[in-house]
């Protein structure tokens, strides 16, 4: 190999004296491409300041710099770039033919389905910035007639120039303000796209995206309650639940057949690993009940032939067709004949379409070729893992579904709620906020390695009624001379402490790679959610043995 050379860029996990725009905390360096303007075309390239530039990023602190070199490649000086940007663990970044910046981003969990991944493409934008729109409100997303809506955008213009507001609100109705709200009531029933252009003195708008409303019936309001703890389920104590449905702000009677109710447990962050049957279960309902609001019974029967044949005929001849699905929505969309017969099948092209696939989804339901999903009952108690193994960042999932009836033209509507439970035992991987601590990842599983001085780190927003003690699971390679003193906090770092405990000494070399120091304190009854924080010092400055904490187990009195 040829020898080694002095790094170009060199940064610590604390602050760098050398380097003071990196920041501080985890390091993954990432090295981009140096850009040359000659490559690319006029039209979309970036600016020929950026000429001869290198890039670089930050997976873990998620920035991206630009570096200018000197003539014989030496370090010059280095500058943010989108500085008010932060990137989702950028891990890859390339200039495409058009000259403009390409950024996989690979999300902010370790291991996950993550929902914040995916490729940006970084377009310059010279001149004036049109506004940008933050985020559109309506106050209802569904009521009862007349339904009366407020609508409201959070939006910035770069130049800080006055702004102007042209709302759609689904219907051809219109309506232009100088300020960042408006008001509409709808009294025909149906469904509407609510938009918003918003545009600076220049004339430069920007359109946002649509929020859908119903008029003409509101949505149930679902409620999972679960007694005891709210965030974490323990294992062998088994979680009991009571699920209740709110209409028009009453509590509501429940129709049993119209409730779904499904658990899944599955690794945290992989719901995509929830079985579809049980989606397909709330789907089947409500296309049941959306069925039952149409015309669709002056034609269809479940089981006995009438005009057209019967729902449960129609779900036997399908139930192996892969394509199904989108072609009988299309079917009832458009209409036809020549399939059961010469009677025609009227039209139905204003029904829309994700009601047209959840009634087809109801009607393969009736013959389906997987078991038919059962719904749990309003109460209950589950087993906390459902039976299955006991995954260290296993989530429990439970779902509630109900759609409720509507009068003859009105669409009924779906209400649901979700609620999780994560294993008591609580993993580190995603604890972004410590002080000193720094975080290493080794099979999949997050250390957070204690610093030489005193550090912290939290574990944010969690119920902790019922729990009285904890215990710190601590791994190390080396013997420890003096030891570790730990301190658990209430809401902040210098908050009141709910617990201490000690890593003594090792006994004897060989001892084992893990220990576990215990914590106890009396149980905190104010049913509020809280932070914990996790203190950490050396009992002496000259402790040289580095110690990763994996994990902390809350335990019940």
């Amino acid at each position: 190999l040829p020898p080694a050379q002095p790094a170009f860029i060199w940064y610590p996990y604390d602050a760098s004296p050398d380097f003071p725009q990196v920041g501080s905390g985890g390091r993954n360096a990432m090295a981009g491409p140096v850009y040359y303007t000659d490559m690319f075309p006029k039209s979309s390239r970036y600016p020929d300041y950026y000429n001869n530039r290198l890039f670089i990023y930050e997976w873990i602190r998620g920035w991206v710099k630009v570096v200018t070199m000197k003539k014989n490649g030496d370090f010059d000086k280095m500058e943010p770039f989108m500085e008010h940007t932060k990137f989702a663990n950028p891990i890859d970044m390339e200039v495409g033919p058009d000259g403009k910046l390409y950024v996989l981003e690979y999300g902010t969990g370790w291991f996950l389905k993550n929902a914040d991944a995916g490729l940006s493409r970084i377009d310059y934008n010279g001149g004036n910035r049109v506004p940008k729109i933050i985020a559109v409100n309506v106050n209802k997303l569904s009521g009862n007639l007349p339904l009366k809506v407020t609508a409201t955008v959070d939006a910035k213009d770069p130049e800080k120039d006055k702004l102007t507001y042209l709302w759609n609100f689904g219907n051809g109705m219109k309506k232009q303000t100088e300020v960042p709200n408006a008001e509409y009531t709808y009294t025909v029933p149906g469904e509407y796209s609510i938009t918003v252009e918003v545009a600076d003195k220049e004339n430069s708008p920007v359109k946002s995206q649509a929020i859908n409303i119903y008029a003409g019936n509101e949505e149930p309001v679902v409620d999972i309650d679960i007694s005891g703890n709210k965030t974490f389920y323990f294992s062998g104590k088994p979680v009991a639940y009571n699920v209740d449905v709110k209409q028009d702000g009453k509590v509501a009677v429940i129709d049993t057949s119209n409730l779904m109710i499904m658990a899944d447990y599955v690794e945290s962050g992989n719901r995509a690993a929830v079985p579809l049957g049980h989606l397909a279960g709330a789907a089947a309902i409500s296309g049941r009940v959306i069925m039952e609001a149409n015309d669709c019974k002056s034609c269809h029967k479940e089981n006995d032939k009438s005009i057209g044949p019967s729902f449960n005929a129609v779900s036997v001849k399908y139930k192996n067709d892969p394509k199904a699905l989108g072609y009988l929505a299309d079917k009832i969309k458009k209409g036809g004949s020549g399939v059961w017969g010469e009677t025609a099948m009227s039209a139905h092209p204003d029904l829309p379409d994700n009601d047209l696939q959840q009634i087809v989804q109801w009607v393969l339901s009736l013959n389906s070729a997987n078991e038919k999903k059962r719904s749990l009952p309003p109460s209950g108690s589950l087993n906390s893992t459902l039976g299955k193994p006991l995954i260290d960042r296993g989530v429990l999932y439970l779902t509630a579904t109900y759609t409720n009836k509507a009068g003859a033209g009105i669409k009924p509507l779906t209400g649901r709620k979700t609620i999780t439970l994560k294993n008591s035992k609580i993993v580190f991987n995603r604890v972004n906020q410590l002080k000193g601590f720094t975080k290493d990842l080794i099979k999949g599983t997050a250390f957070l390695i204690a610093p030489k001085s005193e550090g912290w780190f939290s574990i944010d927003t969690i119920d902790i009624s019922g729990v009285t003690a904890a215990e710190l699971s601590i791994g190390y390679q080396k013997d420890v001379e003096y030891g570790y003193d730990f301190e658990i906090r209430l809401d902040k770092a210098d908050g009141k402490i709910l617990g201490v405990a000690s890593l003594l000494p090792s006994v004897a070399k060989g001892d084992a790679n893990f220990k576990s120091v215990k914590f106890k304190w009396d149980a905190v009854t104010d049913n509020k959610m809280h932070n914990l924080y996790i203190i950490s010092k050396p009992k002496d400055a000259n402790e040289k043995a580095d110690i990763g904490l994996a994990s902390l187990q809350l335990l019940l009195k």
